[in-house]
Protein backbone atom coordinates (compact mmCIF):
# COMPACT_ATOMS: atom_id res chain seq x y z
CA UNK A 1 0.00 0.00 0.00
CA UNK A 2 1.14 3.72 -0.65
CA UNK A 3 2.46 5.89 1.96
CA UNK A 4 0.11 8.17 3.30
CA UNK A 5 -0.37 11.85 1.34
CA UNK A 6 -1.60 13.28 5.31
CA UNK A 7 -0.71 12.61 8.30
CA UNK A 8 -1.71 14.01 11.55
CA UNK A 9 0.54 12.32 14.43
CA UNK A 10 -0.24 13.11 18.21
CA UNK A 11 -2.54 16.25 17.51
CA UNK A 12 -4.10 17.98 20.65
CA UNK A 13 -5.35 21.14 20.71
CA UNK A 14 -7.49 23.24 23.47
CA UNK A 15 -9.44 26.87 23.18
CA UNK A 16 -10.36 28.34 27.08
CA UNK A 17 -9.05 25.18 29.05
CA UNK A 18 -11.80 22.99 26.89
CA UNK A 19 -10.09 20.39 24.62
CA UNK A 20 -10.99 19.92 21.68
CA UNK A 21 -8.70 17.42 19.85
CA UNK A 22 -6.94 15.05 22.31
CA UNK A 23 -3.65 13.28 20.85
CA UNK A 24 -5.73 12.46 17.43
CA UNK A 25 -3.96 10.75 14.66
CA UNK A 26 -5.07 10.29 10.96
CA UNK A 27 -4.02 9.22 7.81
CA UNK A 28 -4.89 10.05 4.53
CA UNK A 29 -3.79 8.76 1.02
CA UNK A 30 -3.42 10.28 -2.06
CA UNK A 31 -6.38 10.30 -4.70
CA UNK A 32 -9.05 9.20 -1.28
CA UNK A 33 -12.34 11.06 -0.27
CA UNK A 34 -12.48 11.22 3.12
CA UNK A 35 -14.84 12.28 5.33
CA UNK A 36 -14.81 13.58 8.98
CA UNK A 37 -17.95 13.24 10.36
CA UNK A 38 -19.21 13.79 13.52
CA UNK A 39 -21.67 16.07 16.19
CA UNK A 40 -21.18 20.15 16.53
CA UNK A 41 -18.18 20.30 18.73
CA UNK A 42 -16.35 16.98 17.93
CA UNK A 43 -13.41 18.36 16.87
CA UNK A 44 -13.73 17.73 12.72
CA UNK A 45 -13.60 21.41 12.02
CA UNK A 46 -10.65 22.04 14.13
CA UNK A 47 -9.03 18.93 12.67
CA UNK A 48 -9.33 20.60 9.12
CA UNK A 49 -8.63 24.29 10.02
CA UNK A 50 -4.82 22.59 11.75
CA UNK A 51 -4.28 20.91 8.36
CA UNK A 52 -5.11 23.79 6.13
CA UNK A 53 -2.94 25.83 8.69
CA UNK A 54 -5.60 27.94 10.25
CA UNK A 55 -4.58 26.88 13.91
CA UNK A 56 -1.72 25.42 15.29
CA UNK A 57 -1.90 22.53 17.25
CA UNK A 58 -0.98 22.70 21.05
CA UNK A 59 0.99 19.34 20.56
CA UNK A 60 1.88 17.14 17.66
CA UNK A 61 3.00 17.30 13.99
CA UNK A 62 1.13 18.14 10.39
CA UNK A 63 3.39 15.33 7.76
CA UNK A 64 2.23 16.09 3.85
CA UNK A 65 3.85 14.00 1.67
CA UNK A 66 6.46 13.10 4.64
CA UNK A 67 7.01 16.44 4.96
CA UNK A 68 6.55 18.49 8.38
CA UNK A 69 4.60 21.23 7.40
CA UNK A 70 2.91 21.95 10.72
CA UNK A 71 4.43 25.25 11.29
CA UNK A 72 4.12 26.17 7.26
CA UNK A 73 1.69 29.08 6.73
CA UNK A 74 -1.70 28.46 4.76
CA UNK A 75 -0.12 29.88 1.31
CA UNK A 76 2.30 27.86 1.29
CA UNK A 77 0.73 24.51 1.61
CA UNK A 78 -0.38 22.36 -1.32
CA UNK A 79 -3.89 22.73 -0.20
CA UNK A 80 -6.71 24.99 -0.48
CA UNK A 81 -10.12 25.56 1.48
CA UNK A 82 -13.59 25.85 0.42
CA UNK A 83 -15.53 27.18 3.02
CA UNK A 84 -19.44 26.93 4.35
CA UNK A 85 -19.75 30.54 3.54
CA UNK A 86 -18.12 30.38 0.06
CA UNK A 87 -15.95 33.52 1.03
CA UNK A 88 -16.12 34.83 -2.38
CA UNK A 89 -15.74 38.46 -3.22
CA UNK A 90 -18.72 40.15 -4.28
CA UNK A 91 -17.67 43.21 -5.58
CA UNK A 92 -15.27 41.14 -8.43
CA UNK A 93 -17.59 39.13 -11.17
CA UNK A 94 -16.96 35.39 -11.65
CA UNK A 95 -13.72 35.44 -13.40
CA UNK A 96 -11.65 37.60 -11.12
CA UNK A 97 -12.82 35.88 -8.21
CA UNK A 98 -11.50 32.35 -9.91
CA UNK A 99 -8.17 34.51 -11.27
CA UNK A 100 -7.64 35.57 -7.67
CA UNK A 101 -5.14 33.14 -6.42
CA UNK A 102 -3.81 32.85 -9.92
CA UNK A 103 -3.01 36.33 -10.18
CA UNK A 104 -1.16 36.96 -6.73
CA UNK A 105 1.17 33.69 -8.11
CA UNK A 106 1.84 36.14 -10.96
CA UNK A 107 0.49 34.10 -13.23
CA UNK A 108 0.48 35.17 -17.20
CA UNK A 109 -2.74 36.55 -18.25
CA UNK A 110 -2.61 33.83 -20.94
CA UNK A 111 -2.53 31.10 -18.32
CA UNK A 112 -5.22 32.95 -15.95
CA UNK A 113 -7.78 32.72 -19.04
CA UNK A 114 -6.93 29.08 -20.17
CA UNK A 115 -7.56 28.07 -16.43
CA UNK A 116 -10.92 30.12 -15.68
CA UNK A 117 -11.86 28.68 -18.82
CA UNK A 118 -10.92 25.28 -17.64
CA UNK A 119 -12.63 25.58 -13.85
CA UNK A 120 -15.83 26.83 -15.08
CA UNK A 121 -16.49 23.98 -17.95
CA UNK A 122 -15.30 21.44 -15.23
CA UNK A 123 -18.11 23.16 -12.46
CA UNK A 124 -20.50 23.35 -15.60
CA UNK A 125 -20.76 27.10 -15.60
CA UNK A 126 -19.27 27.86 -18.86
CA UNK A 127 -19.62 31.12 -20.30
CA UNK A 128 -20.42 32.66 -16.26
CA UNK A 129 -16.40 34.26 -16.64
CA UNK A 130 -18.57 38.06 -16.51
CA UNK A 131 -21.53 37.42 -14.17
CA UNK A 132 -21.73 39.44 -10.55
CA UNK A 133 -21.17 37.06 -8.27
CA UNK A 134 -24.44 38.57 -6.09
CA UNK A 135 -26.58 37.82 -8.74
CA UNK A 136 -25.77 33.77 -8.49
CA UNK A 137 -27.99 31.53 -7.02
CA UNK A 138 -26.25 29.43 -3.75
CA UNK A 139 -25.40 26.60 -5.75
CA UNK A 140 -23.67 28.31 -8.17
CA UNK A 141 -21.97 30.28 -6.19
CA UNK A 142 -20.60 27.08 -4.49
CA UNK A 143 -19.20 25.85 -7.82
CA UNK A 144 -17.71 29.07 -8.28
CA UNK A 145 -15.86 28.39 -4.70
CA UNK A 146 -14.83 25.02 -5.66
CA UNK A 147 -13.20 26.45 -9.02
CA UNK A 148 -11.46 29.39 -7.06
CA UNK A 149 -9.65 26.39 -5.50
CA UNK A 150 -8.81 24.21 -8.42
CA UNK A 151 -7.24 26.29 -10.49
CA UNK A 152 -4.65 27.05 -8.00
CA UNK A 153 -4.24 22.67 -8.76
CA UNK A 154 -3.99 21.70 -5.10
CA UNK A 155 -3.37 18.14 -4.33
CA UNK A 156 -5.88 18.52 -1.31
CA UNK A 157 -8.74 20.23 -1.17
CA UNK A 158 -10.94 20.64 2.12
CA UNK A 159 -13.94 21.22 2.24
CA UNK A 160 -15.68 22.67 5.41
CA UNK A 161 -19.25 21.74 5.52
CA UNK A 162 -19.74 23.56 1.86
CA UNK A 163 -23.11 22.17 1.12
CA UNK A 164 -24.78 23.07 3.81
CA UNK A 165 -26.40 26.18 3.16
CA UNK A 166 -27.88 24.16 0.33
CA UNK A 167 -31.96 22.78 -0.47
CA UNK A 168 -32.39 19.09 -0.12
CA UNK A 169 -32.34 18.47 -4.02
CA UNK A 170 -29.36 20.88 -4.92
CA UNK A 171 -27.13 19.23 -2.03
CA UNK A 172 -27.89 16.23 -3.71
CA UNK A 173 -27.03 16.97 -6.88
CA UNK A 174 -23.40 18.88 -5.59
CA UNK A 175 -22.69 15.66 -4.18
CA UNK A 176 -22.81 13.47 -7.44
CA UNK A 177 -20.74 16.87 -8.59
CA UNK A 178 -18.18 16.34 -6.00
CA UNK A 179 -17.97 12.40 -6.44
CA UNK A 180 -17.72 13.38 -10.64
CA UNK A 181 -14.97 16.06 -9.52
CA UNK A 182 -12.42 14.01 -7.44
CA UNK A 183 -12.48 10.71 -10.09
CA UNK A 184 -12.31 13.82 -13.35
CA UNK A 185 -8.63 15.50 -11.05
CA UNK A 186 -7.89 12.92 -8.93
CA UNK A 187 -7.19 15.73 -6.03
CA UNK A 188 -7.67 13.93 -2.61
CA UNK A 189 -10.52 15.35 -1.14
CA UNK A 190 -11.31 15.86 3.16
CA UNK A 191 -14.76 16.71 3.52
CA UNK A 192 -16.46 17.87 7.11
CA UNK A 193 -19.99 17.22 7.71
CA UNK A 194 -22.58 16.18 10.14
CA UNK A 195 -24.67 14.72 7.70
CA UNK A 196 -24.93 11.53 7.54
CA UNK A 197 -26.14 10.72 4.73
CA UNK A 198 -23.72 13.09 2.52
CA UNK A 199 -20.61 10.99 4.18
CA UNK A 200 -22.35 8.09 3.26
CA UNK A 201 -23.22 9.03 -0.33
CA UNK A 202 -19.45 10.51 -0.75
CA UNK A 203 -16.75 8.54 0.82
CA UNK A 204 -14.04 6.17 0.11
CA UNK A 205 -13.26 6.70 4.18
CA UNK A 206 -15.07 7.88 6.90
CA UNK A 207 -13.95 8.95 10.18
CA UNK A 208 -16.52 9.49 13.09
CA UNK A 209 -15.64 11.61 15.81
CA UNK A 210 -16.95 12.35 19.03
CA UNK A 211 -15.46 14.94 21.76
CA UNK A 212 -12.14 15.24 20.36
CA UNK A 213 -11.97 11.58 19.59
CA UNK A 214 -11.95 8.99 16.51
CA UNK A 215 -14.96 6.90 17.10
CA UNK A 216 -14.22 4.53 13.94
CA UNK A 217 -12.80 4.85 10.86
CA UNK A 218 -13.63 2.56 7.43
CA UNK A 219 -15.32 2.61 4.42
CA UNK A 220 -19.48 3.41 4.70
CA UNK A 221 -20.34 -0.20 4.13
CA UNK A 222 -18.05 -1.07 7.29
CA UNK A 223 -19.36 1.85 9.52
CA UNK A 224 -22.88 1.35 8.87
CA UNK A 225 -22.56 -2.19 9.19
CA UNK A 226 -20.27 -3.18 11.72
CA UNK A 227 -20.47 0.00 14.01
CA UNK A 228 -17.55 -0.29 16.74
CA UNK A 229 -19.52 1.15 19.60
CA UNK A 230 -22.98 2.31 20.32
CA UNK A 231 -22.39 6.23 19.74
CA UNK A 232 -21.02 4.75 16.32
CA UNK A 233 -24.24 2.85 15.94
CA UNK A 234 -26.48 5.54 16.94
CA UNK A 235 -24.92 8.48 15.05
CA UNK A 236 -24.72 6.19 10.98
CA UNK A 237 -28.17 5.78 10.24
CA UNK A 238 -31.67 4.47 13.01
CA UNK A 239 -30.39 1.91 15.77
CA UNK A 240 -32.40 -0.02 18.22
CA UNK A 241 -29.64 0.00 20.96
CA UNK A 242 -30.89 -2.54 23.33
CA UNK A 243 -29.15 -3.94 26.89
CA UNK A 244 -28.46 -7.50 26.65
CA UNK A 245 -26.57 -10.24 27.97
CA UNK A 246 -23.78 -12.44 26.27
CA UNK A 247 -24.78 -15.96 27.44
CA UNK A 248 -21.65 -17.96 25.25
CA UNK A 249 -20.41 -17.70 22.14
CA UNK A 250 -22.98 -17.17 19.43
CA UNK A 251 -26.14 -16.67 21.96
CA UNK A 252 -26.99 -13.53 23.28
CA UNK A 253 -30.10 -12.55 25.50
CA UNK A 254 -32.68 -9.30 24.72
CA UNK A 255 -35.49 -8.25 26.88
CA UNK A 256 -35.47 -11.99 28.36
CA UNK A 257 -35.50 -13.60 25.00
CA UNK A 258 -32.57 -15.88 23.61
CA UNK A 259 -31.41 -14.39 20.16
CA UNK A 260 -28.64 -16.47 17.64
CA UNK A 261 -25.89 -14.05 16.51
CA UNK A 262 -22.64 -14.85 15.06
CA UNK A 263 -20.11 -12.53 17.69
CA UNK A 264 -18.14 -14.49 19.97
CA UNK A 265 -15.46 -13.83 22.84
CA UNK A 266 -17.40 -11.57 24.86
CA UNK A 267 -17.21 -14.37 27.44
CA UNK A 268 -19.90 -15.77 29.15
CA UNK A 269 -23.08 -13.62 31.16
CA UNK A 270 -21.51 -11.07 30.43
CA UNK A 271 -23.65 -6.94 29.62
CA UNK A 272 -23.23 -5.68 26.35
CA UNK A 273 -24.94 -3.54 24.42
CA UNK A 274 -27.03 -5.01 20.76
CA UNK A 275 -27.40 -3.06 17.69
CA UNK A 276 -30.06 -3.93 15.50
CA UNK A 277 -30.87 -1.88 12.14
CA UNK A 278 -35.04 -1.16 11.58
CA UNK A 279 -34.83 -2.76 8.37
CA UNK A 280 -32.83 -6.08 10.17
CA UNK A 281 -36.34 -6.39 12.30
CA UNK A 282 -38.63 -9.41 10.20
CA UNK A 283 -42.46 -8.83 11.35
CA UNK A 284 -43.89 -12.04 11.04
CA UNK A 285 -47.18 -13.72 13.23
CA UNK A 286 -46.68 -13.15 16.80
CA UNK A 287 -46.48 -16.73 17.83
CA UNK A 288 -43.27 -17.78 15.00
CA UNK A 289 -41.38 -14.58 16.63
CA UNK A 290 -38.41 -14.70 19.60
CA UNK A 291 -40.37 -12.19 21.04
CA UNK A 292 -43.99 -10.67 20.47
CA UNK A 293 -45.19 -7.44 20.43
CA UNK A 294 -48.18 -4.46 19.00
CA UNK A 295 -47.51 -2.15 16.77
CA UNK A 296 -47.67 1.08 18.25
CA UNK A 297 -47.04 3.45 15.90
CA UNK A 298 -46.87 4.12 11.96
CA UNK A 299 -45.40 6.88 9.30
CA UNK A 300 -45.24 6.02 5.80
CA UNK A 301 -42.02 6.98 4.35
CA UNK A 302 -42.13 6.50 0.46
CA UNK A 303 -39.84 3.80 0.69
CA UNK A 304 -41.19 1.81 3.15
CA UNK A 305 -42.63 2.33 6.33
CA UNK A 306 -41.93 3.24 9.71
CA UNK A 307 -43.04 1.43 12.40
CA UNK A 308 -43.00 1.41 16.65
CA UNK A 309 -43.19 -2.22 17.93
CA UNK A 310 -43.63 -2.37 21.72
CA UNK A 311 -42.23 -5.86 22.84
CA UNK A 312 -40.42 -6.82 25.71
CA UNK A 313 -40.82 -3.54 27.17
CA UNK A 314 -38.89 -1.82 24.46
CA UNK A 315 -40.21 0.28 22.13
CA UNK A 316 -38.49 -1.28 18.03
CA UNK A 317 -37.93 0.79 15.61
CA UNK A 318 -39.05 -0.89 12.15
CA UNK A 319 -38.79 -0.21 8.77
CA UNK A 320 -40.41 -2.53 6.53
CA UNK A 321 -41.83 -2.28 2.53
CA UNK A 322 -44.83 -4.44 4.46
CA UNK A 323 -47.60 -2.24 6.85
CA UNK A 324 -48.75 -3.71 9.81
CA UNK A 325 -51.77 -1.15 11.43
CA UNK A 326 -51.06 0.46 14.74
CA UNK A 327 -52.86 -2.02 17.14
CA UNK A 328 -51.33 -5.60 15.24
CA UNK A 329 -50.08 -8.24 17.37
CA UNK A 330 -46.72 -9.16 15.58
CA UNK A 331 -43.54 -11.70 16.35
CA UNK A 332 -40.24 -9.99 16.30
CA UNK A 333 -37.30 -12.07 13.98
CA UNK A 334 -33.44 -10.78 13.61
CA UNK A 335 -31.25 -13.10 11.58
CA UNK A 336 -28.54 -13.77 13.13
CA UNK A 337 -26.09 -12.27 11.30
CA UNK A 338 -27.56 -9.04 11.70
CA UNK A 339 -27.50 -8.73 15.00
CA UNK A 340 -24.23 -6.95 16.29
CA UNK A 341 -22.77 -6.81 19.80
CA UNK A 342 -20.27 -4.46 21.39
CA UNK A 343 -18.99 -4.46 24.66
CA UNK A 344 -20.40 -1.87 27.25
CA UNK A 345 -17.91 1.18 28.00
CA UNK A 346 -16.88 1.18 31.29
CA UNK A 347 -16.42 4.84 32.32
CA UNK A 348 -17.79 8.19 30.35
CA UNK A 349 -13.72 8.50 29.22
CA UNK A 350 -14.15 4.97 27.93
CA UNK A 351 -17.19 6.18 26.16
CA UNK A 352 -16.12 9.15 24.81
CA UNK A 353 -12.75 7.62 23.77
CA UNK A 354 -14.62 4.36 21.99
CA UNK A 355 -13.44 0.62 22.29
CA UNK A 356 -11.33 0.59 19.55
CA UNK A 357 -8.47 2.00 21.02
Amino acid sequence: MSQPLINLIDISKSYDGSTILDELNLSVRENEFVTLLGPSGCGKTTTLRILGGFETPDKGRVLFDGRDITKMPPNRRMLNTVFQKYALFTHMNVADNIAFGLQIKKKSGNYIKDKIKYALKLVNLEGFEKRSVSSLSGGQQQRIAIARAIVNEPKVLLLDEPLGAMDLKLRQDMQYELIRLKNELGITFLYVTHDQEEALTMSDTIVVMNQGYIQQMGTPEEIYNEPQNAFVADFIGDSNIIDGCMIRDELVEILGAKFACVDKGFGCNKPVDVVIRPEDVDLIGPEEGTLSGVVSHIIFKGVHYEMEVMAGGFEWLVHSTDCFPVGTRVGIHVDPFDIQIMNKPESEDEEAIGTDE
